[in-house]
């Protein structure tokens, strides 16, 4: 069993920076695959990034070269920064844990089996 607490999120102008944390709890933190998803306001979840428990990540089109995931095994620590916020980026953040690692090209379509309860980021001037 693994859970997982969102913190980092809030308001900030067009143009600035967030830095989201998931802190896990449980075992075997290291060997999971982790990941980012967000909603929009009357929108379904959708995925932003994700990070194998060896490496290799993957991110959302709209996100790339501005959204960086990385990871803290010691500290059970997800993260994601966020640079150059838009409107756009306006959601509810949840972050994921699954066991074991899909293949690189699959891992922006994986399932998870625990999910965080969400940190708002609200982007607006």
């Amino acid at each position: 069993q693994v859970q997982l607490v969102e913190s980092g999120g809030g308001w900030v102008q067009p143009g600035g920076s967030l830095r989201l944390s998931c802190a896990a709890s449980g075992r075997d933190f290291s060997t999971y695959t982790l990941g980012w998803h967000r909603q929009a306001p009357g929108k379904e979840r959708e995925f932003v990034a994700a990070i194998r428990h060896r490496g290799g990540t993957a991110s959302a089109d709209s996100v790339k070269g501005r959204f960086t995931i990385s990871r803290d095994n010691a500290k059970k620590t997800l993260y994601l920064q966020m640079n150059n916020l838009k409107p756009e980026d306006t959601g509810i953040y949840f972050c994921a844990a699954r066991a074991g690692s899909p293949i690189l090209s699959a891992l922006a379509g994986t399932t998870y089996d625990y999910w965080g309860q969400g940190t708002q980021v609200t982007v607006s001037s």
